[in-house]
């Protein structure tokens, strides 16, 4: 079945894109969605639905302030949005200005740091920090730590605010290098992950460094046209190894967010979990075999977006819908800062 974009399209309404966080991360609301019926609870029920032996596996990521405010030598304003620190003075980045700045130019930065533009990687810029002041920031990590903003998503039509430096990250967030949320973990609290181990259900990380493609539209009026951005993950051995002892003794692996999915089962495509570090643009669409994880938590995702069809091919497209459906006809929060749903997978369309 060849299939289109519109075919995971459906109307949201506008206020019911969550532009701030739930008071308490677990008090957010949790769709189960099952085979023929979904059922309405709060994300501090989630370890009723889980049993023993169960496997959270999360993506420890850390969102970095990676929006940072220039202007060109000319005086034109520029916005930067560094996508992947390649080493301490090298990174790819997005400009955002009324013409892009051209190579070997320099885009100009507060306390001495400017940027030079060394060429381009497809869509992206390499540039080459260079900072001027003795005192100031001397690498991209001190920089975006200094001077830098939390890159919210498009649609939370606000600016930073100082709860976003708590709330806009997990609570598990350890390796720097996200520029944009794996929001299914927001939801979890110690609290939480306390009851969840008392129960026997264990946790595993992964580490995948969410980039700007997360956001991108897919344009094409087939699914199978799109080109897949590309994310770079690394699977620990002591991951593949509870997950090996999580399938011996009889439970589930339960994935934490579709970035934590998208790494495993990037890293089973050839049959085997094995661990190690890569880049992977791989295109999760109905059809897809997988090969690793049984159960998803999920945020709820944009229509006509890659993460709606990841979705979609975990647990199935119709009841994808019935279950998007009945969120917007209860007045679900949506997306990043929304509520989320626990999925079962299914090999029905």
């Amino acid at each position: 079945m060849k299939l289109r974009t519109d075919d995971f399209d459906y109307f949201l309404p506008e206020h019911l894109i969550a532009q701030t966080p739930v008071h308490n991360r677990t008090q957010s609301r949790l769709l189960i969605v099952g085979e023929t019926v979904d059922e309405d609870r709060h994300f501090y029920e989630l370890d009723q639905w889980l049993q023993p032996n169960d496997l959270l596996v999360v993506n420890n990521t850390q969102v970095l302030k990676a929006r940072l405010f220039g202007k060109k030598e000319s005086g034109g304003k520029v916005e930067c949005l560094i996508e992947k620190v390649v080493s301490l003075q090298r990174a790819l980045v997005h400009f955002r200005a009324s013409h892009a700045p051209k190579s070997n130019s320099s885009v100009l930065f507060e306390h001495g740091i400017s940027l030079k533009v060394l060429g381009r990687v497809e869509d992206l810029f390499d540039v080459e920090l260079i900072c001027h002041n003795p005192d100031g920031p001397q690498d991209f990590f001190q920089w975006m730590e200094q001077d830098g903003v939390l890159p919210l998503p498009p649609y939370i039509e606000r600016s930073q605010a100082e709860e976003d430096l708590e709330r806009y990250q997990t609570v598990y967030a350890q390796v720097p290098g996200a520029i944009a949320a794996p929001t299914a973990g927001l939801h979890f609290d110690e609290e939480l992950f306390a009851r969840l181990k008392k129960k026997g259900i264990k946790r595993a990380s992964i580490t995948l460094h969410v980039g700007a493609g997360t956001f991108a539209p897919v344009k094409v009026d087939y699914i199978d046209e799109h080109i897949m951005h590309k994310e770079w993950y690394h699977i620990p051995e002591e991951t593949v190894q509870a997950i090996h002892d999580c399938r011996r003794q009889g439970g589930r692996v339960v994935a934490v967010g579709t970035t934590s999915m998208r790494a495993l089962e990037s890293a089973a495509q050839q049959g085997k979990l094995t661990p190690g570090s890569q880049e992977t643009a791989i295109f999760i669409t109905p059809g897809f075999k997988f090969k690793v994880v049984d159960m998803l938590v999920t945020n709820f995702h944009l229509p006509k977006s890659t993460l709606l069809m990841l979705v979609s091919a975990f647990s199935g497209l119709k009841r994808i819908r019935r279950a998007y459906q009945h969120a917007i006809q209860q007045q679900y929060r949506f997306f990043s800062y929304g509520d989320a749903m626990l999925l079962t997978r299914s090999e029905e369309l």
